[in-house]
């Protein structure tokens, strides 16, 4: 490695994790040292900017933690979720779209059956949420489980405010025999991405805003199929077709304003009035093999 210059340190480390025994980080190394080179010598990236890059990443790690996680927001906010999920989805023929999983999933939130009502002491305006998982193939994909959060009328998540509870518009969701699902919320809020560690000094330097359209997220699990990420976006709202972190599909745009039906004010008897209903059917692509 004496013979290190500026063309030749490439090769050289690459050559160093060439015996990398996991296969696929060996892959994934040996792609990502060549392209990370070519990039600086593209760019020209000086000593000074490397250190504020580096400063920068760590701006992100220190704003993190159990509730946060700021690099899947840089992630988000370069489009980066956006390509893994897409390319990860791009074979699933007759899925729903996938999409973001954001940066305040917190797994193991409290069970609940379907028929769930999660509007406890939350104001704002009532939605019902309602629909049927589904395989590809159209079969009914019974006791799937769906993990659903969202932000408070206020526009926060959880982590970002002390004075919700940490359960407060979250849950576990289990869909009845037929696949079936229902559940009782409030409207989310369209919001801004959190400005105060890595993601916000970003957006500020880019002159790109950080607004996110209204949304409730939701992961589906069934036995056999593929674990699916996924929203579902407020048609009416604003910033739907200029998300901040590039989530938005067009599948996954529904209407939040529907009048409930007969039959849907009674299934909801202790759903205080008025409120609308959003009908969303998912469906998951099987596993392979």
């Amino acid at each position: 490695m004496r013979d290190i210059d500026y063309m030749t340190i490439t090769d050289a480390v690459v050559s160093a994790y060439a015996d990398t025994p996991n296969e696929r980080l060996r892959e994934i190394l040996g792609a990502l040292i060549p392209r990370l080179h070519d990039l600086i010598r593209d760019i020209e990236l000086t000593p000074a900017e490397w250190r504020m890059t580096m400063d920068f990443l760590l701006q992100a790690a220190k704003a993190s933690s159990d509730q946060r996680n700021d690099f899947i927001l840089l992630s988000d906010l370069l489009g980066v979720s956006a390509v893994v999920d897409l390319v990860d989805g791009r074979d699933d023929d007759g899925a729903t779209s996938a999409t973001l999983l954001g940066p305040f999933y917190v797994p193991g939130q409290p069970d609940m059956t379907s028929g769930a009502d999660l509007i406890k002491d939350n104001p704002g305006e009532r939605l019902v949420v309602q629909g049927q998982v589904l395989s590809a193939n159209g079969s009914p994909l019974p006791h799937a489980v769906l993990e659903i959060w969202q932000n408070a009328p206020n526009g926060l998540y959880t982590a970002q405010d002390p004075d919700q509870p940490e359960d407060n518009l979250r849950c576990t969701l289990r869909a009845d025999a037929e696949g079936k699902y229902s559940f009782a919320t409030v409207k989310p809020r369209s919001y801004k991405v959190r400005e105060d560690g890595a993601g916000g000094k970003l957006v500020k330097a880019s002159s790109w805003h950080s607004w996110r359209p209204a949304h409730i997220h939701f992961i589906i699990s069934a036995d056999g199929h593929k674990r699916h990420v996924t929203q579902i976006f407020d048609a009416a709202d604003p910033y739907v077709d200029k998300d901040a972190v590039f989530g938005v599909r067009a599948d996954l745009v529904k209407p939040f304003d529907q009048a409930p039906t007969d039959a849907d004010k009674a299934n909801f008897p202790d759903v205080q009035s008025p409120f609308n209903v959003v009908n969303v059917d998912w469906v998951l692509a099987p596993t392979n093999g």
